[in-house]
């Protein structure tokens, strides 16, 4: 049987490390070309904003709920990464950037897919 613990996302790792992505992803679309707000700017920044914010809809729910929240959160962070390499090559950012936040967002996805095979079902 399904337990119905609720976890408080506050508490969470995986919260706060998809809070701080989503802080470096804001200041550095601030950066960007103006023609970019309303394109790659703006997929950046919703699909950043929605790794930390399904993690804490889905930490109201129960565990299972919780893992459909976790898994759109992931899929947010690949989309974020694929987005990152789109600015690379339009040299909106640099390597040692790239690097950085690729690694951030590389511990992210480990640390949630271990969060979620914790979960008990």
């Amino acid at each position: 049987m399904c337990a119905k613990k609720r976890h408080n996302y506050k508490n969470l790792k995986i919260w706060k490390l998809g809070l701080k992505i989503s802080f470096s992803i804001s200041d550095l679309i601030d950066k960007f070309p103006n023609h970019e707000r309303y394109d790659l700017s703006s997929q950046m920044s919703r699909c950043s904003i929605s790794i930390p914010s399904n993690i804490a809809e889905g930490s109201a729910k129960s565990n299972k709920s919780f893992s459909n929240y976790l898994n759109i959160s992931l899929g947010s962070s690949f989309e974020l990464a694929t987005q990152l390499l789109i600015a690379y090559h339009r040299k909106y950012i640099n390597q040692n950037t790239l690097t950085e936040l690729e690694g951030e967002i590389e511990e992210f996805q480990r640390m949630t897919m271990s969060f979620q095979n914790g979960l008990d079902c």
